[in-house]
């Protein structure tokens, strides 16, 4: 199946313009066609290609569309906007590889034309956790997924685990403002160590890298001793982050399966945030108690 809006099945086309790519997407649609969305900021790894496999595995004749797209609203003073990896012909390999269709590479004058001063705000909890200390991300990120939202119309989109908290806010805006849309949180894809894939994993120096894997570490024996309740979990993973004395804590917390308040029994998420040198990590795993 082709169109004369820019689609060939079974090949990768790319679209800078929104309107070019939402004209496409909506002609599928129509067509009867389900549209599978991975918004992404580019560096592709590991993590990236296995949200494209969820997404093509989506019941029906799914196409799938990759966004790349570095998201100036979601950067705060001092962050690496400007040193971000932007490997955009290697992400296009990447798409190629993975059997994605559509890729949409906006400008950022595209998504923020002047005056375009309007933005999502993230409610509560875009101000704990990653919002405690990255005012107004949460917000930025939100305004650039309700954006692809509309362009892309997708029937689903796909976010990592990894972002948990981002995962759970996105999940929140499609039920508060009724997109009419599914989002899928996809598992956290790790290393062979357990650290978790990250664009940001690039800028570890090799001896930060080899002491990155105690994030990993911590949160799965934190889990490991739920039975326990909440306070020895959290106990128990601060012993094993405290045997890395280059690592400076961000925060580690014990939350419900929705980030609120701990359960007594049940779902739960075990979350840590840190910096090794200049490079801030995060990670979460499932916790029942």
């Amino acid at each position: 199946m082709s169109t004369r809006n820019g689609y060939v099945a079974g090949q990768v086309t790319v679209h800078s313009e929104p309107t070019r790519l939402a004209t496409v997407t909506r002609a599928l649609r129509g067509a009867g066609r389900k549209i599978a969305l991975v918004p992404t900021m580019g560096a592709l790894h590991e993590g990236h290609r296995e949200l494209i496999r969820h997404a093509r595995r989506v019941p029906g004749a799914v196409v799938p569309v990759v966004s790349i797209f570095v998201n100036p609203l979601q950067f705060g003073a001092g962050e690496d906007l400007e040193s971000y990896p932007r490997p955009l012909e290697d992400d296009l390999e990447t798409c190629r590889e993975e059997g994605v269709e559509l890729v949409l590479t906006p400008q950022v004058g595209h998504m923020y034309p002047p005056g375009a001063d309007t933005r999502i705000t993230a409610g509560p909890l875009g101000d704990e956790l990653e919002g405690a200390t990255r005012a107004g991300h949460f917000s930025g990120m939100l305004t650039v997924v309700s954006k692809l939202f509309h362009i892309v119309a997708p029937d689903v989109a796909m976010f990592g685990e990894k972002d948990f908290q981002q995962l759970v806010l996105v999940k929140k805006m499609v039920r508060d403002l009724d997109f009419p849309l599914s989002v899928v949180g996809v598992p956290t894809v790790r290393e062979s160590d357990g650290l978790a894939r990250s664009s940001r994993n690039v800028y570890l120096s090799e001896q930060d890298r080899a002491r990155a894997a105690v994030l990993s570490r911590a949160l799965v024996e934190g889990s490991g001793v739920s039975a326990a309740g909440p306070q020895a979990v959290l106990d128990r993973a601060r012993e094993v982050l405290a045997t890395e004395p280059a690592l400076d804590l961000d925060y580690l917390e014990l939350r419900g399966a929705d980030l609120g308040p701990v359960p007594e029994s049940g779902d739960a998420r075990l979350l840590v945030a840190a910096r090794l040198g200049p490079t801030r990590l995060i990670d979460n795993v499932a916790v029942t108690l």
